[in-house]
């Protein structure tokens, strides 16, 4: 009987160790908050680190320390110390997915981490994921069409180029050879992200960023068409998009306007 008090008395001080060490780890991202809203992006990294180290299956304290990398990241700075801060960021958010598989935050922020780095593909990647786990996330459609247009965008002028056409020159592309090689490669991918951008408007009528990259796919895809005609109906429906981002914008500031403004408060997921 002693020898089974003395169990439970064991068992309650490795308890109470165990709830003091959440706490502490607690306290610390409390402390890394107050840095990281006050910009003090190293300190708060100190502080979730330390979280972190005090409860290692404390998910929100690792997710927290990769958005404190995450946060130091410049995009398109090639310097060592901005590459290790998207790698120490990329680490942690994988080390949460490996707690739990299907986190949208972290899968979410390793696709926007990739998209600021320009890697397209693996951007692209993560963001299907997303869509796999959250089927009605229309920034994740909404970025797939980002991502298209950013990989047709350059070949597209440089085909335009190479047929010796100004930027201000209407299409089609004159030189055929050069469109229907553009067009084996890339007419699938444009539909593919104009079908994305439907997915997230249809999601959100009013997503006027979704409209603006409809009417920039469009207008561009416009230049594939085998004769002018039907280039003119492209370009129409292009111009209907604009004028559909321009009405939207217009709405929005004017329901804002009337509302006063005022506090919108954001609820994050933990």
């Amino acid at each position: 009987m002693r020898k089974f008090a003395l169990i439970l008395a064991v068992a309650a001080v490795a308890a109470l160790g165990t709830s003091c060490t959440q706490l502490r780890a607690r306290d610390q991202i409390n402390k890394g908050v107050a840095a990281f809203k006050g910009a003090q992006y190293p300190e708060a990294v100190e502080h979730f680190k330390t979280a972190v180290e005090l409860d290692p299956s404390f998910i929100t304290a690792r997710l927290y320390l990769a958005t404190a990398y995450m946060q130091q990241y410049v995009p398109g700075s090639d310097e060592p110390e901005n590459v290790k801060m998207a790698t120490e960021a990329l680490n942690q958010f994988n080390k949460v997915l490996e707690q739990k598989p299907n986190d949208t935050v972290a899968i979410a922020s390793i696709a926007s981490l990739f998209l600021n780095e320009k890697k397209w593909d693996d951007a692209e990647a993560e963001y299907r994921k997303l869509i796999a786990v959250d089927p009605n996330n229309k920034d994740a459609y909404y970025s797939i069409g980002f991502i298209v247009w950013s990989k047709w965008y350059v070949p597209y002028q440089t085909a335009r180029a190479n047929a010796n056409m100004k930027q201000e020159d209407p299409g089609p592309i004159k030189d055929k050879k050069i469109r229907e090689e553009l067009k084996a490669k890339y007419d699938a991918v444009v539909d593919d992200g104009l079908k994305s951008l439907d997915k997230a408007l249809a999601l959100d009528p009013e997503y006027d960023d979704a409209m603006a990259y409809e009417n920039l796919l469009v207008r561009e895809r416009a230049d594939l068409a085998d004769n002018k005609k039907d280039y003119e109906a492209q370009i129409k429906v292009a111009d209907d998009w604009v004028q559909k981002a321009l009405n939207t914008k217009k709405i929005k500031a004017e329901r804002k306007e009337k509302a006063g403004g005022g506090i919108t408060l954001d609820t994050a997921t933990k």
